[in-house]
């Protein structure tokens, strides 16, 4: 993000970053990925080097930054290992926020804040088997009891349930009210009932762990009911714009990462007597890849800097989202076909950067989604559930 009003704090703190990503993240990214396993040392040195509570208060243990500098991190963090962009994502947004906004004082002091430590682990289930884009189609129902809730149902594509000690579980409150039915709910692991169903093997981003979550008369108080009944998809709605432009921002860290390596194997690599990187099909490629990660740069940075102004431009968030992640998936096709064969073989990042970049299509609303979207916003008709 290479906005020119940055000031001069969020220039060190992208300078701190960016050194500990070089020294620490880097060096270990084709491990993780090999291994497929929650990243827990660079958590916990997350943890310590403060990123999980940057968007949250001080009262509760953060740094209280603005968005802008919270994308600068997840940006860079991406540029290192998306796979551990993704874990921090969750932990720093999707699976504490409504927690933190809407939970009683207990729930800050005994889950946030330790969260925001990195002592506890929370995420978000929203997805099931066969409801993702469409959430006001899920089945996971939250019923009356006399002392809260009782809640049933099955989640899917669950980002560090493995390893979650609370989950913000979307539910049906009123079946027949469609997205305005949904409600969300404090779940802890250990409650009776609860259970992390199998681990999802997948393409990329294979060192966040992804799992079933299953919900079975899981029996929770009233007081977990995060908001009042019947705003729950509003209340989402609030952090969506956030979600969809930190998405963007981690789709030019692997942008960027993907650039930067066809880049230096194209200055490397010799054929007929010379760097690839001379011949014109070649610079072409490389020259096309840093003008779209340009544009989609500049996007994005109009898109925080508008969050951080107290808006929520549903249109200016979705073309950010949907532009960025589109641009890492072209500029990670483009550095394996400049890789050659080279960019089909494991040893080199360049296969990991195009399967990465799959995932960044999928969180906060496909493209197609997000184009509908888009198109609504800008006064063409479209058919929503009420």
């Amino acid at each position: 993000m290479k906005d020119f009003s940055q000031t001069e704090e969020q220039k060190l703190f992208r300078n701190s970053v960016r050194s500990f990503v070089d020294r620490e993240v880097i060096p270990t990214a084709q491990e993780l990925d090999e291994k497929g396993e929650f990243p827990r040392e660079l958590f916990q040195r997350c943890a310590v080097n403060g990123y999980f509570g940057l968007r949250y208060p001080e009262a509760v243990g953060g740094m209280d930054a603005d968005f802008f500098t919270y994308c600068i991190m997840m940006e860079e963090l991406a540029r290192g290992s998306l796979s551990l962009g993704a874990v921090v994502a969750m932990q720093t947004l999707m699976g504490t926020d409504l927690v933190f906004r809407f939970g009683t004082d207990d729930h800050r002091q005994r889950l946030i804040e330790p969260a925001l430590r990195g002592e506890k682990i929370g995420t978000i289930a929203m997805t099931e088997p066969d409801f993702g884009s469409d959430l006001g189609g899920i089945t996971t129902r939250a019923t009356p009891t006399e002392n809260g809730w009782a809640i049933t149902g099955q989640k899917m594509w669950i980002t560090s349930a493995t390893m979650a000690d609370f989950f913000t579980v979307a539910a049906k409150t009123d079946p027949e009210a469609g997205f305005k039915g949904i409600d969300f709910f404090l779940v802890e692991r250990g409650m009776p009932g609860v259970s992390v169903g199998r681990k999802i093997n997948k393409l990329g981003v294979r060192a966040s762990e992804t799992s079933e979550l299953i919900l079975d008369n899981v029996q929770i108080p009233s007081a977990n009911l995060l908001g009042k009944q019947g705003t729950g998809f509003k209340n989402l709605g609030e952090i969506l714009c956030q979600i969809r432009v930190m998405t963007g921002a981690l789709a030019l860290g692997l942008g960027q990462a993907a650039l930067d390596s066809a880049i230096k194997y194209s200055n490397e690599r010799q054929q007929f007597g010379k760097p690839i990187a001379e011949f014109q099909a070649v610079s072409h490629k490389i020259a096309e890849m840093g003008t779209q990660l340009e544009a989609a740069d500049a996007l994005v940075c109009r898109a925080a800097r508008d969050i951080d102004a107290g808006r929520r431009d549903v249109k200016l968030a979705s073309m950010a989202k949907l532009f960025a992640t589109e641009t890492a998936n072209f500029i990670a096709d483009e550095c394996t076909r400049i890789y050659g064969s080279y960019g089909f073989a494991m040893e080199y990042d360049a296969q990991r950067y195009y399967r990465d970049a799959r995932f960044l299509l999928y969180g906060g609303g496909t493209s197609e989604i997000l184009r509908t979207n888009i198109a609504r916003e800008m006064g063409v008709p479209a058919n929503r559930k009420k």
